[in-house]
């Protein structure tokens, strides 16, 4: 082929340092349009909704195949917490935790996600994130040892 052609959709989850409650309502919206502007804007991906709870964040985005995982997560995380600090958005100091889970998903599939990460708010009243984590660590085949280590 004289082309490359990729349809790379991923549900990227990642939480605050031990799970605390930074990402308030003030700052929840611009978190989310400034990570979205980066994925966009530095690593040409289709966003396709944001969303998440006081710890954590949900994204769907189409990846560009011009830029390793690994690469898009550590600068959004890096760049996002550096911004929230720089700018005094928290009380306490912000930082994301080290590690993320990163699920690829079917294109028929992109619908039903878009749709389970903008109710995070509603789903989160019935199960906590790190539950929520658990089970997906699960469904994508992980062990029971790796998924208690959350």
């Amino acid at each position: 082929m004289p082309h490359s052609y990729t349809n790379i959709w991923i549900h990227l989850i990642f939480s605050t340092k031990n799970r605390h409650l930074l990402i308030t309502e003030e700052i929840e919206l611009k978190l989310h349009n400034r990570i979205k502007a980066k994925l966009i804007n530095d690593f040409d991906s289709y966003v396709e909704v944001i969303n998440g709870g006081k710890e954590h964040i949900h994204i769907l985005f189409k990846q560009s195949s011009n830029f390793a995982l690994k690469d898009i997560v550590k600068n959004i995380k890096g760049e996002s917490s550096h911004w929230i600090n720089e700018n005094n958005l928290t009380a306490d100091k912000f930082v994301w935790q080290t590690g993320y889970a990163a699920f690829s998903i079917s294109i028929d599939k992109v619908e039903s996600v878009k749709k389970y990460i903008e109710n995070q708010k509603e789903h989160h009243k019935k199960i906590l994130f790190v539950d929520e984590i658990k089970r997906f660590l699960k469904i994508y085949g992980y062990d029971e040892k790796t998924v208690e280590t959350v």
